[in-house]
């Protein structure tokens, strides 16, 4: 698991950092935020005590609105659709402002059904995806295994998706912070840089809660005693997101756990490539992936379950299921056998925050009436709740924040509004204030 710097470094208790922009969680989200607000011209925080360590470290990175097309989350399919377009864009700029690859990758994805059944479930689905103007291409069996020697010749099916493609989170993620932790004009100068912050930009500690100041959020308290005044705060920490204290009365954050286990295997020398392209495959109906990995190694996911096991049952960490493990091995081997004499590197699981229609709960948090005609609470902006396509809505995301820090506000994603399920009129909190700097002069 990553340390949370490279340098044991924590703000001083009672500290007090200023930044135009704290994001509070320092998962892809967070990090692809901050990381577009600093492109916007904001100096920016990320609050997170292990960043990285969470959800995205076990994610896969499969960039996949096509295939993560499902029944009755079409409403989704447009925001997929939109990040997945930002990829190719989001990937070379941050590679260039990063001086490294975030192991981003356009090769398509092979959709494979291991029996009669699972080609007419993946033959059903691509009914529904040619119907909203999504390509999936049938391949022969024989065409599907001149691309992949390796897989099964007793496969019954495959579908070429050109589309889908994947990022290497872990990569993606130190990508944002050495991007984030490079200034204009040095270490200590620039514009962007936050005095009594890691880096400039981060700041390693929990978030506790968020403060407000006439109205409005002000900033973040931190646990371990300091705060961070900014004028746009983003909640951007998944499952932890509820907890916060100084949330807008009335909010409610909807947010369950969904624990998957996800293996990475190292492939011997004389199986390599083991594939060239992400296979994504329906054993008696039971989905199963395998990425293929630059440095030679693949990933192999992933369980769904909302059940937990250990005692970190309620956080985004969480123990490995045994079960979990040997359906994967059992599914994979099934599409390609020679997931047999792969070398077993690690096993993880990780909960990823889910709402009740498994979409995001991204922008401004409504006011039914606010005052002097306020539509929203000002200085808050929530995101969290990407469940399965954190990864891949990442550019989107980010996108999207950067608009609202600016004060514009896309239509399109109003059926992700954060307060959506709130179901009475949000006001703001009565939580701890920071002083107004005119009473205190």
């Amino acid at each position: 698991m990553p340390n949370a710097l490279d340098a044991p470094y924590r703000p001083a208790p009672g500290s007090a950092l200023e930044a135009d922009v704290a994001v509070i969680g320092g998962g892809v989200i967070g990090h692809g935020i901050a990381w577009e607000a600093r492109r916007s011209g904001h100096s920016a925080v990320v609050i997170d005590d292990a960043p990285g360590s969470g959800a995205s470290w076990a994610a896969a990175g499969m960039l996949a609105p096509v295939s993560e097309l499902h029944y009755q989350e079409e409403d989704l399919l447009e925001l997929m659709l939109e990040a997945s377009g930002r990829w190719p864009g989001f990937a070379a700029g941050l590679a260039a402002a990063a001086g490294s690859d975030p192991g981003y990758l356009t090769t398509p994805t092979l959709a494979v059904g291991a029996d009669a059944a699972d080609r007419q479930a993946l033959l059903d689905l691509r009914e529904v995806q040619q119907a909203n103007g999504l390509t999936v291409e049938p391949l022969t069996i024989r065409e599907a295994r001149r691309r992949e020697p390796l897989l099964s010749p007793a496969i019954a099916s495959a579908l070429n998706t050109p589309a889908d493609h994947q990022v290497n989170p872990r990569l993606l993620v130190a990508c944002f912070r050495r991007a984030l932790a490079r200034h204009a004009g040095g270490t200590g100068s620039g514009r962007s840089f936050v005095a009594g912050a890691a880096e400039g930009y981060a700041v390693p500690d929990r978030a506790a809660g968020l403060l407000w100041r006439d109205g409005a959020v002000a900033g973040v308290t931190l646990e371990g005693g300091g705060t961070v005044a900014a004028r746009e705060t983003v909640v951007a920490n998944g499952l932890h997101a509820a907890a916060l204290t100084g949330l807008p009365e009335k909010l409610h954050l909807p947010l369950r756990p969904v624990h998957g286990d996800i293996l990475r295997l190292a492939v011997p020398a004389h199986l390599q490539p083991l594939l060239t392209s992400t296979v994504r495959g329906l054993v008696r109906g039971i989905p199963v992936y395998i990425v293929p990995r630059q440095d030679g190694t693949v990933v192999i996911g992933a369980t769904q379950r909302e059940d937990a096991l250990g005692k970190d049952s309620g956080t985004s960490a969480g123990a490995v299921s045994a079960g979990g493990v040997y359906q994967l091995l059992r599914d994979a081997q099934v599409l390609v056998p020679a997931v047999a004499e792969l070398e077993l590197l690690e096993c993880t699981a990780r909960a990823r925050p889910g709402t009740p229609d498994n979409a995001p709960l991204l922008g401004r948090v409504p006011l039914k009436d606010g005052p002097s005609g306020q539509s929203h609470v000002e200085g808050l902006i929530i995101a969290t709740g990407f469940f399965r396509h954190g990864v891949l809505l990442t550019p989107a995301a980010a996108a999207i924040c950067r608009d609202l820090l600016e004060g514009r506000e896309d239509p399109r994603w109003a059926p992700f509004n954060p307060g959506r399920f709130s179901g009475v009129a949000v006001r703001p909190a009565a939580a701890a204030t920071l002083p107004n700097p005119k009473e205190t002069a």
